[in-house]
């Protein structure tokens, strides 16, 4: 072969490996991170394809946060390799902010501005959005477009933190304990957005507590205990590999929460 040939099939091989890259979502390979010598994340691999809304689940302490946090690059993990769409999301953190979104706590936001303007102050963030005023009629707060963050009932602010993870028209969402504070009619109604967007190919990285919304909703689990996956694939699987026929005792199993009580 001669070295023309070869330059030529690396190039080949190169772009074919950047194509298997991009049909996943986001791949984790050997994650670890550790605070004063105690390992917080301990060997962590996932993968999240396009279209697919993957459950992280475990206990408080479990790790989850930490996990999250590695793999969107705010946080350096210790070892191990990240990508979402391909790419790396601390080196190439300015191509991935239009096409990630992460559902950020109340704390990051002010209570003394209206939920427009909340809206169009994260819009402007980004050269290509989704149209806030049609995610507020998704996720029925049209009618609050005017009013102020503090006025918003806990329901109606998780549900706008949803809205604001969505306005640059993700890739990629991370989404934590989404509906919290929400009664059952609402919970049921962020499903049904969530499912339609999950249809169109929004992957979705889920951090959840409710056993009912997981199973509703999760195409794949990772069930934490002490940083480690102790379970990883399909709530079906999930129950079947344990002693019980409902998730919620499965899940107990697995994390051994039920045993430390």
């Amino acid at each position: 072969m001669t070295n023309r040939e070869e330059q030529r099939k690396g190039r080949e091989t190169a772009v074919n490996a950047q194509a298997a890259l991009r049909e996943k979502a986001v791949t984790v390979t050997g994650l670890s991170k550790s605070y004063s010598g105690k390992k917080v994340i301990d060997n962590l691999n996932l993968t999240i394809r396009p279209g697919q809304i993957y459950g992280l689940l475990g206990a408080n302490g479990a790790g989850k946060s930490t996990a999250v946090e590695c793999i969107l690059g705010t946080r350096r993990a210790d070892s191990g390799e990240v990508r979402i769409l391909g790419m790396d999301p601390v080196t190439e953190r300015r191509h991935l902010f239009e096409q990630v979104g992460v559902q950020f706590q109340e704390a990051s936001y002010p209570d003394r501005i209206k939920v427009r303007e909340l809206c169009e102050e994260t819009a402007c963030l980004y050269e290509k959005t989704a149209d806030y005023r049609d995610l507020l009629r998704q996720f029925k707060l049209e009618d609050k477009a005017d009013s102020m963050l503090s006025q918003l009932s806990g329901g109606q602010k998780q549900r706008l933190f949803i809205i604001l993870a969505l306005i640059p028209g993700p890739k990629v969402v991370f989404l934590d304990e989404l509906t919290t504070g929400l009664d059952t009619k609402s919970r049921r109604e962020v499903w049904k957005c969530l499912l339609e967007m999950k249809d169109k190919g929004l992957s979705i990285c889920l951090v959840s507590h409710f056993m009912d919304e997981v199973e509703m909703l999760c195409d794949q689990i990772g069930i934490l205990r002490d940083g480690m996956f102790v379970f990883e694939g399909t709530v079906k699987e999930a129950v079947d590999n344990s002693p019980y026929s409902k998730l919620e005792d499965a899940y107990l199993w697995w994390t051994q929460e039920e045993e430390n009580r």
